[in-house]
């Protein structure tokens, strides 16, 4: 199995405590055609942990991969064959993450400054597994030279066989330089990425980091073969409305928010009579309505009530009411003015 260019046209990148199994179903109902990526798991949860928990996945997510994080080749490659067991479409390495946790493990935005050992862990996931291998990366960090250190590690990259490369516009400091600040502070560098793209023209090759609306990138599309966007998606998730008609020119899943949330409804019903808790659902819909009025009243009836014990649909539904209440105030002002 390998990856088209249009595979990777548009993707949600993997965000520790937020693409949960919840937040990549929603998502799905916003758009089926974006690549889905879950939180990033450790080879040693992947080997050790409890599978069935932290691995399962609903079908309708598809298509959806798995990010791992590891710098051993070996161990590597039994996890990525878990990963296709699962049923997973794609497994991704992770060489961007900055945290104390990856740091601590000497993988991750460390293995910047290891080409080689990338090259040897693609290549051992490559010979586990039939589905695709792709890495996401930086473009350095520290006192690299971005140009050297990300073409380096994308030709080693490239001949071991990766299927695909995500590339964060964005240098990472794994000192000096918290994680959240190293999503905002490095300057971002969109024209290496490009030239990336050009140096490897039958390599599909996606740029991360900064876009946050439709125009901007529909303007990348015209240099690369696809975009993956993080928090943009998850703070305002309208965006991914927009994506299936304007990326891919075919119809969005839902006619607007509020049929998105109605056909989320029977997912949400039965997470709750399995025993899940609303708010593990609800926290990923706080952004959803943020440019809309009732906005506000929307998150804080969700952060107070869908917490209490028993919290079932109603709860979202009233919170849902309350933006459905403040648009029709506005419409019957507009009317009466």
């Amino acid at each position: 199995m390998t990856l088209r260019a249009t595979d990777v046209r548009f993707s949600v990148a993997p965000m520790m405590d937020w693409t949960d199994r919840h937040c990549r179903y929603f998502h799905r109902l916003l758009s089926r055609r974006a690549r889905l990526y879950t939180e990033m798991l450790t080879t040693g949860a992947v080997i050790h942990g409890d599978r069935a928990r932290l691995m399962a996945f609903d079908p309708f997510e598809q298509p959806v991969a798995l990010q791992l994080g590891g710098a051993e080749p070996a161990a590597l490659a039994k996890a990525a064959g878990l990963v296709e067991t699962f049923g997973y479409q794609e497994v991704n390495l992770n060489v961007g993450c900055p945290s104390d946790r990856v740091q601590n493990g000497a993988f991750g935005a460390c293995l910047m400054r290891e080409p080689a050992l990338v090259g040897d862990c693609v290549k051992a996931m490559k010979d586990s597994v039939a589905i695709p291998v792709t890495v996401k990366c930086r473009i350095g960090v520290d006192d690299q030279e971005p140009e050297q250190a990300l073409f380096a590690l994308a030709e080693t990259c490239v001949a071991n066989g990766v299927d695909a490369l995500f590339v964060h516009a964005r240098k990472a400091w794994l000192k000096g330089l918290s994680p959240k600040e190293n999503r905002d502070v490095p300057p971002l560098d969109y024209a290496l990425v490009r030239r990336l793209k050009r140096a490897l023209p039958d390599v599909p090759i996606a740029i991360n980091g900064g876009l946050t609306s439709m125009s901007q990138i529909e303007e990348q599309l015209d240099h690369v073969d696809g975009v993956m966007i993080g928090r943009a998606a998850y703070h305002d998730p309208a965006l991914l409305l927009a994506v299936d008609p304007r990326l891919f020119g075919a119809p969005a899943p839902a006619a607007d928010l509020f049929e998105a949330v109605d056909a989320f409804l029977p997912y949400v019903e039965r997470q709750l009579a399995a025993g899940e808790r609303l708010a593990n659902m609800t926290r990923h819909l706080l952004g959803l309505f943020s440019r809309m009025p009732g906005a506000r009243s929307f998150r804080r009836r969700l952060a107070l009530d869908a917490v209490k014990p028993g919290a079932g649909v109603e709860t979202l539904l009233a919170a849902v009411d309350e933006v459905r209440a403040a648009a029709a105030r506005r419409a019957e002002l507009a009317e009466t003015g």
